[in-house]
């Protein structure tokens, strides 16, 4: 809440809100995921995995113990329960059929069908519609890299804008349920080099 060594301007509810609910456009909702992908995130921003210039700047004023103490604590929050989705065919289609023709995998086999994430990946339920475009557009522009072995580079860049913005909206509206399983990014794994990020990509390649 005083936004520690950074000062309250880095205060985490100025984005996130009091109750890690995201600001409903392009800051996500904390409370309710999983503490080790949270911890894993905070990692990402401070070695340049994931881009962003206020993020890295606060993950890097945070020390381990503090990354772990936040991350515990937004974890803990009820995540709210989103809107039943609405009427949109496109995006159901890729979300819980995919196209297999282009190689697109249904975003429910790891998201869940219900949006609610599994032991290795977040939930996509509840998160703004905007946020969740604008990470299919880093992943496809190459200023994300945390995703193991690649699938959401290689996801991202067979989707067409109107199809991410489609598909971002309906996993946006899905109704949460829990996530089952084990913490998806244990301590002792997340510095396993086997789970390490993808590697950037070629210059010059992708849309």
């Amino acid at each position: 809440m005083s936004g520690g060594n950074g000062g309250a301007a880095a205060a985490c509810f100025t984005c996130h809100g009091l109750e890690g609910e995201g600001d409903g456009e392009v800051s996500p909702r904390l409370a309710g995921l999983d503490p080790g992908y949270l911890h894993r995130q905070l990692d990402d921003y401070a070695n340049g995995r994931r881009e962003h210039e206020a993020m890295r700047t606060i993950a890097l004023r945070l020390p381990e113990e503090d990354r772990r103490k936040v991350s515990a604590f937004y974890a803990s929050l009820p995540a709210p329960a989103g809107p039943e989705a609405p009427p949109n065919l496109d995006g159901k289609r890729l979300y819980r059929v995919g196209d297999p023709a282009r190689g697109l995998a249904a975003c429910a086999s790891c998201h869940g069908a219900a949006g609610e994430g599994d032991a290795a990946n977040p939930p996509l339920a509840g998160q703004p519609a905007a946020y969740l475009e604008n990470q299919l557009a880093a992943w496809r522009k190459g200023t994300r890299n945390n995703d193991p072995l690649g699938q959401m580079r290689a996801i991202s860049r067979r989707l067409s804008n109107v199809e991410a913005r489609a598909v971002s909206a309906y996993a946006s509206a899905l109704r949460r349920r829990p996530p089952q399983g084990r913490e998806a990014s244990p301590a002792a794994r997340r510095a396993d080099p086997r789970n390490d990020a993808s590697a950037p990509p070629p210059h010059g390649s992708g849309p």
